[in-house]
């Protein structure tokens, strides 16, 4: 209050004057209330009941601080604390400043034209008036601004909270929580479920600024292991989210529930583990569904294909490649050959080496086996 302090140093007000100021101090605080509630729409309802008996102590504690101020008796800092703290105030009521701005100008209006009223027939020289409505103003714009200052803090604070509790949501998703666990983290973080949830894995120096192009809604975290970011995008379009990401390093999972979020996040995880060069996973369900238990496809291969680990490496290679264009292909010679850059009665005659390899060649079973034991193979 260092302003407000100087104003009331160069100010005289006498005894006589302040105990008059004093007896009007209710009236006056009365009547900045009512000027308020008139005035500025958002208080009308604000100023009634226990909200508005504890607002007239406020303005009666405000205008006494004031008066202590203006005799010299006080520095106006527990003043200007009680602004601060309804600056805060006013955003846990759901406010924003301008309210508050507005009724510190109604306010002080009010109160200068009650305070002049009383000082003035109370013996207060006319040279001293000027000197009174500058303090006034003066306490006024100092009250503001520790309001402002309350506001800010507390929005600030409030911000990082509800950040906090978004990225606790973010991690119980991606660890795959149950639903209980789920919906108080919701709760707390105040957000509005999707009916889905798109896991996208990217570096984590992308993370943020991907976000911001993204559904507010989106939940982001950019801490994870290996220099990991992850956003879990709401209800997303697809085809909208890849072009959103195109100049991104993105890996997109499936769409699934929002409650099964992690479901999207581990097949990312998966579908970037096999290559690099994946985008979109719904592009690489074979390589996955083959990829989901290494062991058990590499058991099938050994299987399936021993009839070819008897033969030269070249040749094996070679026969492996056309089992793999015939079952493709299904068993058409000509686009067999085609696929292989060579000729139709290549074809046939490494067929009939097939087939004296794999006498079961014709079985369901058999066809199935060797199609999954060659259908990665120079995809």
């Amino acid at each position: 209050m260092s302003h407000a302090i100087r104003r009331a140093s160069e100010l005289a007000l006498d005894e006589t004057t302040v105990t008059a100021l004093r007896a009007a101090l209710k009236t006056t605080a009365d009547e900045v209330v009512q000027a308020i509630i008139d005035e500025v729409p958002p208080y009308a309802n604000a100023l009634s009941g226990r909200m508005g008996a504890t607002i007239r102590r406020a303005v009666r504690t405000a205008l006494g601080h004031y008066l202590d101020l203006a005799s010299g008796n006080a520095t106006g800092g527990d003043a200007g604390d009680a602004a601060y703290e309804l600056g805060r105030g006013e955003v846990r009521d759901g406010r924003s400043m301008d309210a508050l701005l507005s009724a510190y100008r109604v306010g002080a209006r009010v109160a200068w034209r009650c305070l002049a009223a009383g000082a003035v027939p109370a013996g207060l020289p006319a040279a001293e008036v000027a000197k009174f409505a500058e303090l006034t103003f003066a306490y006024i714009d100092e009250l503001s601004a520790a309001s402002a200052a309350g506001h800010a803090d507390e929005l600030a604070a409030r911000g990082r909270a509800h950040e906090r509790h978004l990225e606790h949501l973010a991690r119980d998703l991606l660890a795959g929580a149950s639903p209980d666990v789920l919906l108080a983290s919701v709760q707390r973080a105040g957000w509005q479920p999707p009916v889905s949830l798109t896991a996208v894995l990217l570096p984590a120096a992308q993370a943020r600024p991907a976000y911001r192009a993204l559904d507010p809604s989106t939940l982001v975290l950019d801490d994870l292991p290996e220099a990991t970011g992850v956003l879990l995008v709401p209800d997303a379009d697809r085809s909208h989210l890849l072009r959103q990401l195109t100049d991104r390093t993105a890996v997109v999972g499936p769409a699934r529930p929002w409650t099964r979020a992690s479901a999207s996040y581990a097949r990312a995880v998966r579908a970037r583990s096999l290559s690099s060069d994946v985008r979109d996973t719904e592009d690489h369900l074979p390589e996955l569904v083959l990829s989901a238990d290494a062991d058990a496809f590499a058991d099938l291969r050994a299987r399936a294909l021993a009839p070819l680990r008897t033969l030269p490496v070249a040749t094996a290679r070679r026969l492996e490649e056309t089992l793999r264009a015939w079952l493709l292909h299904q068993g058409r010679r000509e686009e067999v050959a085609a696929a292989l850059f060579v000729h139709p009665q290549t074809v046939r005659y490494r067929m009939s080496q097939l087939r004296e390899l794999f006498p079961d060649l014709a079985s369901p079973h058999r066809v199935l086996e060797l199609t999954l034991a060659v259908g990665l193979r120079g995809s």
